[in-house]
Order: C-alpha cells, then structure tokens, then sequence
C-alpha cells in the first residue's frame, strides 16, 4: 500500500495553506461571529477549480473522487477554516447529482455549482424524527397532473439560508403504508426561491459562518424532472449519501485537531514560565504527544474509508469508524490546546476555545456517536440490535 500522495493531491491538501494567505483563521472568525457566510471565498474556490472536485470534468469538475474531497476539507480545516457547505453541496448533493442524477440535471445543475454561482444544502433531518430517518413525514403527494406537492418541516438545515437548491428528502409513500419501512423515500431538487417555501435561521451558540435553518414547504409543486433516481426508491441514494458525509466530516475534524495541536506547539515553545518554554514540562508534553498520535491514527482511518468509497467497495463500516474516532481525537486535541493556552485559550485574540463547541458538536451532529457505536456493534462485530 502507498502512502505517499501524489503531485496533485499534494496540491489539494496544500490549498487550505494558500487560501489562508488571503482568508486565515481570523477572517473565518469574523465572518463566524456575524453568521455570515463567505460568498467571495466560496466563489473563489470555484474559480480555482474546487467544489467540483467530484463531478465529472464535462459538467465542469474535476472529475476527482472522494479522497479528494476529505484532502481538500483536511487542508483547509489544517489552517482553521472549516468549510461546512462544502459537506452538504459538492460532497452530498453535486456528486450524488452526477452519479445519479438525469442527463438534464446534470447538464442544469453541476456547472453553475461548481463554478460557485449557485449554492446547495441537503435536507433530510425532522424535528420528530431525528436519528430515525425513517419516520421522516415530509411527503410528496402526487398529484393529479402527474406532478407533486411537497409539505413538511425540515430543521437544523446546514446553509439553507445562502443556498439557492435544496436536495431534499420526502416520502412519497408514508412509513405506514410501505411495504417496507426502507420503501417510499425519494429525494427532489427544491428550489428554495419556490413558492410555498419558508425559511426560518435558527439561533445557536456555535460560532461558525453557516446558519442553521428551519425549512417549512407548503404544497410547492415539484415536477418529475426534479426527482433525483426513481420515485419511492430512493432510499439506496440517501445511504450513498451519508458515508460520504461522514468521511468528509472526519477530514474536517482531524483537520481542526491538527490546527489546535499546532497552535499550542507554537504557544508551548514561546511561553516560558519558571523560566523554562512550558512546552518542556510533561504535563504538557504528553498530553500533546498523545492527541497528535490520536489525530494521525484518526486521519488514517478517513483515508481508508476514503479509499473503499471510491473503490466502490463496503465504506459503511470505515467511514462510521473514521467519523467517531475523529469527532473523538479533535475533541481531546482541542481541549489540550485550550489547557495548554491557559487563559489565553478563552480571548479573542488566540480563538482556541471557540474550536471547542464546533468540535464538541461534531460528536452529537449529524450523527452522535452512540448511533455510529450502534452500527458498528451490530454491523462490524455482529452484535444483537441493540434499538
């Protein structure tokens, strides 16, 4: 097995480092702090060829695979600049689009995105559902046209008040009328300009540029062009959906577990107190020894799950596994960091702390952890169902 990237993926994961030079950690702050999504950066990273990254080059990506995807998330959350839209646009919706989507939506849909001109979000969770997507009741009526009229709620919507298009969720036939409760899912584009949409930010304490939303349909008419696969089958599409997810968010947690560790390296080395760097007293030294080996053996185990997906082998089991040890390894990376600063971990001035709640977060969101422990026990060691 080769460890060794090559020129170009060398290139993607050193992008983060040179978006830095004119969007750093600071800036990424400042437009956290108003809640304020970045539009020039996002523009940016389409001009330069990146949200592309797994749509084929003649819908105008790059025709790359999901390794890359989680190199670009790990370098850029490397330098402390954590990009969320790109998980639920280029990683859940442009490149399940391209693998799944019509020759017309492909053609409609992929370039603009890709270019950053039109922005997309994914939206499957339930205020009454939550981590049982299966009792989802958002539905899709068919109506006597042929077409649909979409009515429900959808809440903690990633992005949705900056996105254009939504690739949404729905039953179009309700979990007790199916024959199975894996029947009757499909997912539709929803233009979120449409009539009979609403959208409600949500206030949260997380310091992050993209808002939360809450997104409201009332009978919006969807066509059958907007739906992505076939109608009632779509729940082999909304699983592809979610490994990729959870290996795009490992490489942004190992990503930020980096960035903490090396900021209190940093501080560690300078900071003298007895006359001595901190950074020489165990007490510091071996907590940060540990949490780095943590973020590497982490970052191995995104790779794989990495691998397997486009390899087109089983990811289930890789990507659940690199998704909690991540969220895991980061949380304890930051919390070093944060011991290591001391009260200066708690100013502005640093922002260590405030890595903390989007770590910490990533444990619980999109999936917590005792649910992903839940499918490894069950799936991986064999154990009896255990919900």
């Amino acid at each position: 097995m080769d460890f060794e990237l090559s020129d170009a993926q060398r290139m993607i994961l050193d992008y983060g480092g040179k978006l830095a030079e004119t969007f750093d950690r600071k800036q990424w702050l400042e437009y956290s702090r108003r809640h304020e999504f970045p539009e020039h950066i996002w523009r940016q990273m389409g001009e330069d060829g990146f949200l592309g990254m797994m749509v084929p080059e003649e819908y105008g990506g790059a025709g790359l695979g999901m390794f890359e995807m989680s190199l670009l998330m790990e370098g850029m959350s490397n330098h402390g600049i954590p990009m969320q839209h790109l998980v639920v646009g280029p990683t859940m919706c442009l490149a399940h689009i391209a693998r799944h989507g019509t020759e017309e939506q492909k053609r409609r849909y992929l370039a603009p995105a890709c270019a950053g001109k039109e922005v997309w979000c994914f939206a499957i969770t339930e205020p009454t559902a939550g981590s049982n997507s299966m009792k989802i009741t958002t539905l899709a009526k068919t109506a006597d046209d042929g077409d649909f009229r979409l009515s429900g709620q959808k809440v903690f919507i990633t992005g949705s008040d900056v996105a254009h298009y939504a690739m949404v969720v729905a039953r179009t036939t309700p979990f007790q009328d199916a024959a199975k409760k894996t029947d009757g899912f499909t997912l539709f584009i929803v233009d979120l300009n449409a009539p009979g949409v609403t959208r409600r930010p949500m206030d949260m304490s997380i310091v992050i540029p993209e808002r939360q939303c809450e997104l409201f349909f009332d009978d919006v008419v969807l066509r059958q062009a907007d739906v992505i696969g076939e109608v009632d089958k779509g729940f082999s599409i909304l699983f592809d959906t979610l490994n990729p997810e959870r290996i795009i968010l490992a490489s942004m947690l190992v990503g930020l577990g980096r960035y903490a560790i090396t900021q209190a390296v940093e501080y560690a080395s300078e900071r003298q107190v007895f006359d001595a760097p901190i950074g020489s007293y165990q007490g510091l030294q071996h907590p940060l020894a540990e949490a780095k080996t943590e973020i590497e053996v982490a970052t191995l185990m995104t790779y794989k799950a990495a691998w397997a997906y486009d390899s087109d082998r089983p990811a289930a089991e890789y990507s659940n596994m690199a998704k909690y040890y991540a969220a895991e390894a980061a949380i304890h990376a930051v919390d070093t960091a944060v011991q290591c600063f001391g009260g200066n971990a708690y100013t502005h001035e640093y922002g260590i702390f405030d890595l903390y709640p989007f770590v910490r977060m990533l444990r619980t969101a999109p999936l917590n952890r005792e649910m992903l422990l839940n499918y490894i026990g069950e799936k991986v060691l064999g154990l009896p169902r255990s919900y």
